[in-house]
């Protein structure tokens, strides 16, 4: 679990999201391995869950929602500061249209 702070919405994500307001420094401990949130967090932003590298499709509810515009390391916020929107109609009617994650 990363922490009473943060939920991991799908094991694919590589993103928690905030399940309040977190402040900068807080440690995140994920197994035996931990990392502090590297600036303030709102309720509902992401941060990385792990090291990501620019041009890395960032996953959130299981689903691709962009790409990394560079390197971002655990712990900082994920955002359009550091993130290039894939968002297309096709990924949000995937399910309902019975394509599969994969073939997007």
């Amino acid at each position: 679990m990363p922490a009473e702070n943060f939920i991991k919405l799908h094991e694919k994500d590589n993103v928690f999201v905030a399940l309040r307001g977190v402040a900068r420094g807080t440690i995140v401990q994920i197994g035996a391995n931990s990392f502090p949130t590297v600036q303030d967090v709102s309720l509902a932003h992401k941060i990385a869950a792990r090291d990501i590298t620019s041009g890395e499709v960032i996953y959130k509810y299981g689903m691709p929602i962009g790409t990394a515009t560079q390197d971002i390391p655990a712990g900082n916020n994920v955002h359009v500061h550091n993130v290039k929107s894939n968002y297309t109609a096709t990924v949000y009617r995937a399910e309902e249209s019975g394509v599969s994650e994969d073939s997007i």
